[in-house]
């Protein structure tokens, strides 16, 4: 089997695979076919690639001489139509979220594996791309937030006297938040933190951030450790005690998303308003409509005094190890898909590859997109 890396759009500096990721494919039995100048962004020269065994080839050629094509971004409508019958393309699609593109891809004879649906089990956590990009995001906010904060975060005791400690308030305690929590705390801010899921409190606390709890929150235990939606009773709860907390926060670090929906709204107008000239929000949901009121995706914004960052692709900015983990996870799950022989098979009883199949033979396979689409 020839697997082939496609060349990212301008706007990314991530590459799928790395040259060592190719070694190991390639001591797998596959070959590979790398797109000229993929790797170029993340620091990866062509010469990386050929020495560790790949073709460099340009972007038509790589398409048409794979039998398995690599790319994080989903390929533009023109590259989908060049790929050849029977074709299979591992992307990430974001299909919970775009339907159309779903409904455009079921009419083409190839099959398409979404890395975003890789079920969230322990036997899925080392190809979990989710994970390993929120990783780098939530790193990122912290560092973006304290660039951007007219104060330090940590306590100092000086001669010029005492400087209190920045305050964090960060909403989602999923893999995002976690790592921004940490981070936060080894900056020196003290650091609260709100979410739905009661389970997520000790994790929380045991990275030195002080639960936020707000009764009456509803949790599915089949959601697959996602937030899910609350009632209007528990939303008006949260809201005012999201906005007591921002009021006194010097920087918000929003992570809050609902697989497939509008993110919540957390911060409301009113309550940036009510914040402390010069404070910082980073919004990591703004591709999905962000959790403050007045985040513009992909901007960074002051209004009332208060920098909104809107910004849902950090990894990119951090190219070279994001695409290390991307590339991980990604040849974790490419090890079900290879076999003995450097052969493709695509065994759709084992429960990673149904699951993460978004489309095969112009049918949807995943039984969790059926049922979203149901």
């Amino acid at each position: 089997m020839i697997i082939g890396v496609l060349k990212e759009p301008e706007f990314e500096k991530r590459v799928s695979l790395l040259p060592e990721a190719v070694k190991i494919l390639k001591n797998l039995k596959a070959d590979i076919a790398v797109e000229k100048n993929a790797g170029e962004s993340a620091f990866a020269s062509d010469k990386e690639y050929l020495d560790a065994g790949s073709e460099i080839l340009d972007r038509d050629q790589v398409i048409t001489k794979s039998d398995l094509l690599l790319s994080i971004n989903k390929p533009e409508a023109a590259t989908i139509k060049k790929l050849k019958k029977g074709q299979v393309l591992v992307s990430v699609f974001n299909p919970l979220a775009e339907k159309e593109s779903v409904d455009q891809l079921l009419k083409s004879d190839q099959t398409f594996f979404s890395m975003d649906l890789i079920p969230r089990t322990t036997r899925g956590q080392a190809m979990d791309i989710l994970s390993s990009m929120a990783t780098i995001a939530g790193y990122r906010a912290v560092l973006d937030a304290a660039l951007h904060l007219p104060n330090f975060f940590p306590m100092f005791m000086t001669a010029a006297g005492t400087i209190r400690p920045a305050k964090v308030l960060i909403l989602g305690a999923g893999v995002a938040g976690l790592q921004a929590i940490a981070v936060a705390r080894k900056l020196g801010a003290v650091v609260e933190v709100f979410d739905v899921r009661s389970a997520v409190k000790e994790q929380v606390q045991s990275l030195g951030g002080k639960f936020v709890e707000v009764e009456g929150a509803t949790e599915d235990a089949a959601a697959g450790g996602y937030a899910v939606e609350q009632t209007e009773e528990f939303k008006a709860k949260q809201k005012q005690l999201i906005h007591d907390h921002a009021a006194k926060s010097n920087v918000i670090i929003c992570t809050a998303q609902i697989p497939g929906r509008k993110a919540p709204v957390l911060i409301e107008k009113a309550t940036i308003e009510a914040m402390k000239p010069g404070s910082v929000i980073i919004d990591l949901a703004a591709s999905t409509g962000g959790n403050a009121e007045l985040t513009e995706d992909g901007k960074t914004i002051v209004k009332h005094g208060i920098t909104i960052i809107g910004n849902s692709n950090y990894p990119t900015d951090m190219p070279n190890d994001a695409s290390r983990m991307y590339g991980n996870n990604l040849v974790n799950f490419l090890k079900l898909l290879i076999d003995e022989e450097g052969g493709l098979k695509m065994d759709f009883e084992d429960d990673i590859v149904k699951g993460t199949c978004m489309i095969h033979n112009k049918e949807i396979v995943s039984d969790r997109l059926k049922q979203f689409y149901a």
